[in-house]
């Protein structure tokens, strides 16, 4: 606003100037007033273009509106200031130092004054006492005179060229201290210098290098354009919450944008992919929800390259074991209703039910969230190491069918299993294995898991012996398999059992090890939860474990990069 101060309009500059740096100080929110008369005529020509710019439907719509409101928005008669308390919501500070303790980089983009930003930043925990402060500022004062386009180029130049020196001895201040924290506070002044193309990978480069992050007097334009150079230049997943009109270009441009339904309106809200009542939710969305989903639908897709690969590497198995003659292993209805009835429901149950840790513990232990980060769940290693699992399930169900009823009789009439028998057979493996490799694979059972998953192998006996009672032009290879050969048989039951027992050895063999020796985060405080003798062992078991760094469970230091709006 004093830059748009007319000559004969700042009798009362230097007072307010002085006003508003207390209110800053103090934490307050302020606000410069100041009025110019316009004339009818003035009026009309403004209106006109403003209607103009205001219904374009060009890609520039937005610079046309600034183009048209700067020529009205100047020459000015100042007022004075006002100020406003502003608090914070309820569990804002505890939210912000959880998500720090998680290893989210937090930035602040904000309207407020530097003084109030940096108020502000110590009420929310973002700033500490300790921690070096690298401030990028310009003294706007000498533009106020300025009259001549020369002048103000000239000026410009100069302002840029401070921005860049400034940025420089920053990154030289980080580089130089290997071991201090550094937040970076800059104004928006100096940010539409430090946005330019070619300083802003500098300015990048600098940020990223700080603990905190905090754009003071942000336009809503520039907030868009961080988050676009932050999202383009680091290729991290990127967040930004905000609660009013002002966020609504930031919350486009972030990967995923959270809108804070509030006083200021509904405009962040509907322009926001997730809407919350307060900020302080933020830390269970993230923690508690971001880690479980996370897990659940990184093993929902490794669980079906699993029970794919099992099902179809046992039926090339058996095409190749018949010199790829043609015969099918399976009947068409088996191979249609695997992943139908047999096999989908449990994995649908833990998409939507499983939980590797209580949320009481994802709250305890915020590392826990690095675990989606650095992608521990769903790394190329970790889903091959699934379809390896089903390729080692599948030759074990095969061979272990395969040598147990061949040649041997199958039953006490000396009738040998033919390949209606042993498709069967086989086929019951497979089902057997793969939900009870989701019952192993399950970290917290409930009813309905229960029920799917045991459901699932009752439907297909339940079928198989339906389907088998239809006539021979329906049911073709399994006519009265079931009743007449399988039923009755115990040799059935007992390849059933030992092959099912086999497939699942090596996964067994695998976990208890890799639990023993190499345990990631969130088994290690499984293990704690369940090595429990008496409150105070468990107490001190989770002091001992919540003291452990990144580095012990393997994970790097990178970090993601959110952003916050200052609710």
């Amino acid at each position: 606003m004093f830059e748009r101060l007319a000559e004969n309009g700042r009798a009362y500059e230097e007072e307010t100037r002085d006003h508003v740096n207390q209110y800053a100080e103090a934490g307050l929110r302020t606000l410069i007033l100041a009025y110019r008369e316009l004339s009818e005529e003035e009026y009309m020509v403004f209106n006109g273009s403003f209607s103009e710019a205001k219904n374009s439907v060009s890609a520039d719509r937005e610079s046309m509106i600034d183009q048209v409101t700067e020529k009205i928005e100047k020459d000015l008669i100042l007022l004075g200031a006002t100020a406003v308390e502003d608090k914070l919501q309820q569990g804002v500070p505890e939210c912000i130092d959880k998500l720090a303790q998680a290893g989210i980089k937090i930035w602040v983009l904000t309207g407020d004054k530097m003084e109030t930003a940096i108020n502000i930043g110590y009420a929310c925990s973002l700033l500490r006492q300790g921690m070096k402060q690298i401030i990028i500022n310009l003294d706007a004062t000498e533009n106020f005179a300025v009259v001549k386009t020369g002048e103000k180029d000239a000026i410009a130049k100069a302002s840029k060229e401070s921005v860049l020196c400034q940025i420089t001895e920053g990154k030289a201040r980080v580089a130089a201290s290997s071991s201090a924290s550094f937040a970076l506070i800059i104004d928006g002044k100096s940010l539409a210098y430090a946005l330019e193309n070619d300083v802003k990978k500098l300015f990048l480069e600098l940020a990223v290098g700080c603990a905190s992050v905090i754009c003071c007097r942000s336009s809503p334009k520039q907030k868009a354009l961080v988050t676009r150079l932050v999202k383009e230049e680091t290729k991290k997943t990127i967040l930004a919450i905000g609660d009013g009109a002002n966020d609504v270009g930031m919350l486009q441009e972030a990967d995923i944008g959270i809108g804070i339904s509030g006083v200021e309106g509904m405009q962040a809200v509907m322009s926001s992919d997730i809407a919350i009542a307060q900020f302080r939710f933020l830390e269970r969305l993230l923690l508690v929800h971001g880690h479980w989903c996370y897990r659940r639908i990184s093993s929902m897709i490794c669980y079906f390259f699993y029970k794919n690969v099992t099902f179809g590497f046992t039926v090339f198995l058996y095409e190749a074991y018949t010199s790829f003659s043609g015969q099918p292993a399976f009947n068409d209805w088996f191979l249609s209703l695997y992943n139908v009835f047999f096999t989908s429901l449990p994995v649908i149950a833990l998409g939507v039910f499983d939980q590797d840790v209580s949320a009481r513990f994802c709250l305890k232990f915020p590392l826990l969230y690095q675990e989606g980060v650095q992608n521990v769940l769903f790394s190329w290693r970790r889903i091959i190491g699934w379809m390896l699992n089903g390729l080692c399930s599948a030759v074990i169900v095969f061979f272990f069918c395969i040598k147990a009823l061949n040649p041997q009789s199958f039953n006490k009439d000396g009738k040998i299993a033919e390949y209606q028998i042993l498709g069967a057979t086989m086929y019951t493996c497979v089902v057997w294995v793969v939900n009870c490799q989701m019952a192993l694979a399950i970290s917290y059972f409930t009813i309905i898991q229960h029920i799917v998953i045991w459901g699932g192998i009752a439907l297909w006996y339940i079928f198989l012996l339906a389907y088998g009672t239809m006539p021979p032009s329906i049911s073709k290879t399994a006519y009265r398999v079931f009743v007449e050969s399988l039923a009755l048989t115990p040799s059935f039951y007992v390849v059933t059992i030992f092959a099912v027992i086999s497939a699942l050895a090596p996964y067994f063999a695998y976990t208890a090890i890799q639990m023993r020796f190499f345990p990631m985060y969130h088994e290690m405080i499984q293990w704690l939860r369940h090595d429990r003798k008496s409150e105070d062992s468990e107490d001190s078991n989770l002091v001992r474990l919540s003291s452990i760094s990144p580095t012990t469970v393997g994970f790097s230091t990178a970090h993601s990069l959110t952003r916050t709006n200052r609710v």
